[in-house]
């Protein structure tokens, strides 16, 4: 193992250590009730090994553990066959919903690496975040994943299942297309969409999109 590799590791352990010091600072004095973000549920990432995802969402859910693995469906071809695959929208990453009084419950599974956080503390998703993806992965939106991204011309998305999220707007094989980020895990995932679901967030122009086109358009 790297320096760096080294480093890493003790600093996600000293993470660990403080906040298992803080829970189990509250449960030994008597009388003493946790604080409510420590039994709140609220969703986290959960940093898995490289293609554990759908066997630590099973683990997860034979420890009655609410989570989320979302799926996109790609097309692989050999010599003579083609075939259908399941794979994950943010690899290496499977969404939990924890008090953080459950904590330790999730990083005890096998193959969870640890919960994303900075600074001791587990870094909370927002809710709107990951019941939006939810909801627009079940209307049939077709979503893959895409380099994050953070630079380009910002728009909301105003009509279907994904009303409401921002994203950043990029022409790809003649296609208008959404660039959604979730910058906790720095991962990016695009959408297919009609230029009249979308707005820009700053007008420019006679309300003309500047459009990002990736290599593939």
């Amino acid at each position: 193992m790297s320096d760096g590799a080294k480093l890493y590791a003790k600093k996600n352990e000293m993470s660990e250590t403080v906040i298992s010091s803080q829970v189990q600072g509250f449960d030994s004095q008597p009388g003493v009730a946790l604080p409510a973000d420590f039994l709140e549920p609220r969703w986290y990432a959960a940093y898995t090994c490289a293609n554990h995802e759908k066997r630590v969402r099973e683990q997860l859910e034979q420890r009655s553990i609410e989570s989320y693995l979302p799926l996109y469906e790609s097309v692989r071809r050999w010599k003579d066959r083609r075939m259908r695959l399941q794979l994950p929208l943010f690899p290496g990453y499977v969404f939990v919903r924890m008090g953080l009084v459950d904590r330790l419950r999730v990083v005890q599974v096998p193959s969870v690496v640890r919960v994303v956080g900075f600074n001791g503390h587990l870094a909370a998703l927002p809710d709107a975040e990951i019941e939006g993806l939810k909801n627009g992965l079940a209307g049939g939106v077709r979503a893959e994943p895409h380099p994050f991204l953070t630079a380009g011309r910002p728009v909301r998305i105003k009509g279907g299942p994904l009303q409401g999220r921002q994203g950043i707007l990029i022409r790809r094989k003649g296609s208008l297309r959404v660039v959604l980020s979730i910058d906790l895990i720095q991962r990016s995932i695009v959408v297919d969409v009609e230029v009249a679901d979308v707005e820009p967030l700053s007008r420019v122009g006679h309300n003309k999109f500047p459009i990002v086109r990736t290599s593939e358009g």
